[in-house]
């Protein structure tokens, strides 16, 4: 194969291959847009607690997902969501993806910390 070739052919496959979570943003007009959480950190042990997502394009579908699981939500605005993060979600340390489907759309993501 020519060097151009293999070049096109490795450019072809890596446009396909996914890059983790963020393969999930459907971004475009109409998707949703985070830009803030509220709470933004815990504690790793914390009892559940109720998350409220604010942001734009919510609609009365919305689903908060954290590290790619489905929360139970609750559509509040086209501005706001609420989520139940469960006690095992912040069980252990570490950094994990947050976003919203609405409209059949991803939004951005935002990372919530537990500490």
């Amino acid at each position: 194969m020519s060097r151009i070739g293999l070049l096109l052919a490795l450019a072809l496959g890596l446009s396909g291959a996914g890059c983790g979570y963020g393969s999930h943003y459907s971004g475009g007009a109409g998707a949703p847009n985070l830009s803030s959480l509220t709470p933004n950190m815990a504690t790793a042990g914390d009892p559940e607690f109720t998350l409220t997502v604010n942001g734009s394009g919510f609609g009365a579908d919305s689903v908060v997902y954290w590290n790619g699981t489905a929360l139970p939500s609750a559509y509040a605005a086209t501005t706001q969501v609420t989520a139940t993060v469960s006690a095992a979600n912040v069980g252990t340390a570490g950094t994990f993806p947050v976003y919203v489907r609405s409209g059949g759309k991803n939004s951005n993501m935002m990372n919530f910390t537990v500490q």
